[in-house]
Order: structure tokens, then sequence, then C-alpha cells
């Protein structure tokens, strides 16, 4: 009964121990830049309006 109980505490703190690195590896590899879209103006040589959509991330 003693090495059952050693066992199980074994297996739970190396379950434990791998845990908590792969709880911190969610969020810096989990993470998902925020995107818009932005709207550039700017005009032609011959004076004609021209708007360029742009998808900026972060």
């Amino acid at each position: 009964m003693r090495k059952f109980i050693i066992s199980a505490a074994v297996a739970v703190i190396a379950a434990v121990s791998f845990a908590a690195p792969s709880q911190a590896g969610y969020y810096s590899y989990g993470y998902q830049p925020t995107c818009f879209v932005k709207k550039i103006h700017s005009y032609d040589y011959y004076g004609n309006l021209i708007v360029k959509k742009i998808r900026v991330c972060r």
C-alpha cells in the first residue's frame, strides 16, 4: 500500500510539473494580432482621388 501511495504522489507531481509550462506556453504561442483596415487617400498625376485599403495588424 505504501508503494502505491508513493507512486501516486510521484505521478501527480509529474503531471503538475508538465501542466505548468504548457499553460505558460499557451499565452505566448496562442497570441493573435488585432487587425484593422486603414484607408489611404492620395491623388494621381491628373488630380483624381485614389483610395487604397490596407490591412494593418499589431
